[in-house]
C-alpha cells in the first residue's frame, strides 16, 4: 500500500509539472523577455515588485507555452508577493515575439494565468485570470495585437 501511494504521489506530481521549459530560451532572449515584462536585474534576480524581501516574495521566472499552435513559444513572466499583489500574491506578464522579432507584452495582470482550451478565431488560446474566491474570473482573448477582456 505504501509503495502504491508513493508511486501515485510521484506520478501525480510529475503530471502537474509544466510541459514547457524556460531553458529553451537563449540568455539574450531571457533578458529580452524580462525587459519586455518590465523586470529589472537586482541582486542576481529579476524583480518588478518594490518589496522583494518579504516572506511571500518569489522573484520573476519564465514559463513558456505555445498559445497559438505555431510551434514558437510565448512566455509568461511570473512574480509572487502578497505586499505588491494582495491576496492573490501573484502577477504575470505574457510576452511574445512580434513581426520584427522583438519581445512585447500582450497581457499584464495581477492573478494566476489559466490557459483555456477555447480559442479566438485566429487560433490563440483564451486566458482566465484567477485569484482568491470562487469566481467568476475574468477571461481574455487575443485580438490580433494583445489580449483583451472578453
Amino acid at each position: 500500500m505504501m509503495k502504491s501511494a508513493l508511486v501515485f504521489g510521484v506520478c501525480a506530481s510529475l503530471s502537474l509539472a509544466p510541459a514547457f521549459a524556460a531553458d529553451a530560451l537563449s540568455a539574450a532572449d531571457k533578458a529580452a523577455v524580462f525587459k519586455a515584462a518590465g523586470f529589472k536585474l537586482k541582486g542576481g534576480k529579476q524583480v518588478r515588485c518594490d518589496n522583494d524581501v518579504g516572506a511571500s516574495y518569489m522573484a520573476g521566472f519564465i514559463e513558456e507555452d505555445d498559445l497559438n499552435g505555431d510551434g514558437t513559444n510565448e512566455a509568461f513572466v511570473r512574480e509572487s508577493s502578497s505586499f505588491c499583489y494582495g491576496n492573490t500574491a501573484e502577477a504575470f506578464v505574457l510576452v511574445a515575439k512580434n513581426a520584427k522579432g522583438e519581445w512585447t507584452a500582450l497581457l499584464d495582470e495581477v492573478g494566476m494565468a489559466n490557459v483555456l482550451a477555447t480559442k479566438a478565431k485566429n487560433g490563440w488560446k483564451d486566458i482566465e485570470v484567477g485569484g482568491p474566491g470562487m469566481g467568476p474570473f475574468p477571461k481574455f482573448r487575443y485580438n490580433g495585437k494583445k489580449y483583451v477582456k472578453k
